[in-house]
Parts: C-alpha cells; structure tokens; sequence
C-alpha cells in the first residue's frame, strides 16, 4: 500500500467504524418516521442539533455531565416528537393525499424556524462540550481509541438495541410494525394508530437527541451543523433500506467504513463523491437498498 502504513489503514477503520455507530443512532429514527407515517421528517437532523445544544448548555450552566444530560435530553425531545406530530404533522395529514411530497416542503420548514431560533438564543459561535475525558485514548498496540468515540458508540449501540427491543418485544412496537407493514389491516385489528405513530415520533424525536449528544462529545457544534447530518442520514437509510433495524446498524457501519478509508486514501473534498458514487452503484443492483425487509 502507497503513502499510508498499515497501522495507519486499520486505525482509519477502527474509526471509521465508531463513526458509524453514531450514523446508525442519527439514521435509526429517520427510517422509524418514513416507515410509519411516509413521513420524510428533513427536520430530523436539526432537533439532533438541539439534542447537543442541550446537552453543552447543561454542562456549561449547571456543571451537569453529558451522560447524565441524556435523563433531559431524551424525555425533552421525546414530547417534541409527540407534539409535532399531534399538531403540524396530523393536520398537514389531513389536508393532502400525498403527505411524503408535502412532509418534504413542511419538515424543512420546520428545520429553518429551528435553525434560526438556535441561532437567535445561542449565536453562530461554534461550542464544544469538553468533559474529563475529552482528548484521552486508550491504545491498543499503536491503535489509538478516542474514549469520547468509543463512549458514544457504546450509546449509540444500547439506543439501537432498545429500540430493537421496543419494535420487536413490546406491544407498542409491535403495532407500531404492524402499521408499518398495513395501515388499513392494523386499523381492523383495533389497533389505536394515532396513538401508536404519536409515540413513535416520540421515540424517532428521542433516539436524535441522544445522537446529538453522542456528535457534541466528538465534533463542536453551530446552529447550521445539522446541514452535514442530512448527507449521512440519507446515506444510511438509501444504503439499508427503509424497514430494518438491523439493516440500518449495519449499512451505518459500512457508511463509516468507507468514510473512514476513504479519509486515509484520498483528500477530504472527495470523501462525500465516493461515498454517493458507491451508494449509486449498489442502488443500480438492489433500488430498495440492501436490507429492506
């Protein structure tokens, strides 16, 4: 291998797989909303972003730690979620028969009222939450692991895993699948669909707060980062297809695989042109993505 050393590739690797574990987490709720409701939720990335600036404010006012700042962020953004959908999602519902086209105009609507207010309240300057642990590896042989990485995709897999757990093992996610799978036969089974989908804009809301958080341990934050987000959570959702938990962890891991190397063998600029050229191709094979169910 030319101008990079062995060590060099399999720590861009080990990175690029931490990475995406975070993709995965920031992607999952995305794929939740689009598959219950048909909903392309654009503003998804921007309430991660309030997810981070509420975990730097806690810790820069109140000294409260971003792992314990989850116990705020996640019931906060989960009535968000329950609330937009109960008011601008259910009445957008109401006044259109294709809702995925109108969801597109009215989320990213959504996205610019959150943006500007971010920026009203908390100004353009880039923040960056700093904890005791912030800068520390752990090394194994000449394999840095950045602890803030490896926190935040040990989050990042437990959120999945429960979320897992929740569509597979309990009777809300159950039903929320059965939604997913047939609208009008979950409507004739009783199931109470306006209560199923307002929780699980809750869940999809949450699970972008923790992945803010997880992205404020790592990167600083500004009111337009979210724009950076869109790309990835597009990526892992065209990539697994619309349907599979499992399918989105995995396609989150290749997207950061290939970040990861990508970064190590070519400039920065074209990182984002291999990972569409490569997503394309593999679309051109399977159009549903490669885990669909």
């Amino acid at each position: 291998m030319q101008g990079i050393s062995l060590n060099q590739f399999i720590q861009s690797i080990v990175s690029g797989l931490l990475l995406g574990g975070i993709f995965t987490v920031l992607a999952v709720g995305f794929s939740l909303i689009l598959g219950i409701s048909h909903v392309v939720n654009l503003s998804h990335p921007v309430f991660a972003l309030v997810g981070a600036y509420i975990t730097y404010w806690l810790l820069e006012l109140y000294g409260v730690h971003p792992l314990v700042s989850l116990v705020i962020v996640i019931p906060v953004l989960f009535i968000i979620g329950v609330i937009m959908d109960r008011t601008v999602i259910r009445l957008t519902a109401r006044k259109t028969r294709d809702l995925t086209s109108a969801s597109l105009v009215l989320t990213f609507g959504i996205t610019i009222i959150v943006e500007n207010m971010l920026l009203y309240f908390c100004k353009a300057t880039p923040r960056l939450v700093t904890t005791d642990f912030s800068g520390k590896s752990i090394f194994i042989g000449d394999i840095a692991l950045s602890v803030n990485h490896l926190i935040s995709f040990g989050i990042a897999a437990v959120t999945v895993g429960i979320v897992y757990i929740f569509l597979h093992h309990t009777f809300l996610g159950k039903a929320a699948r059965a939604i997913w799978q047939d609208r009008e036969g979950a409507v004739l089974m009783g199931i109470r669909t306006s209560t199923i989908t307002a929780v699980t804009y809750g869940v999809s809301l949450a699970t972008a707060g923790i992945a803010g958080t997880c992205m404020s341990l790592m990167y600083s934050i500004e009111p337009a980062t979210h724009y950076g987000w869109i790309i990835f959570v597009f990526a892992v959702v065209i990539l697994g297809g619309v349907g599979s938990i499992l399918g989105t962890a995995i396609s989150g891991l290749i997207i950061g695989l290939i970040i990861g190397i990508s970064s190590a063998l070519i400039p920065l600029t074209w990182i984002n042109l291999v990972l569409f050229g490569i997503i394309i191709l593999l679309l051109l094979v399977k159009p549903t993505g490669l885990f669909q169910q």
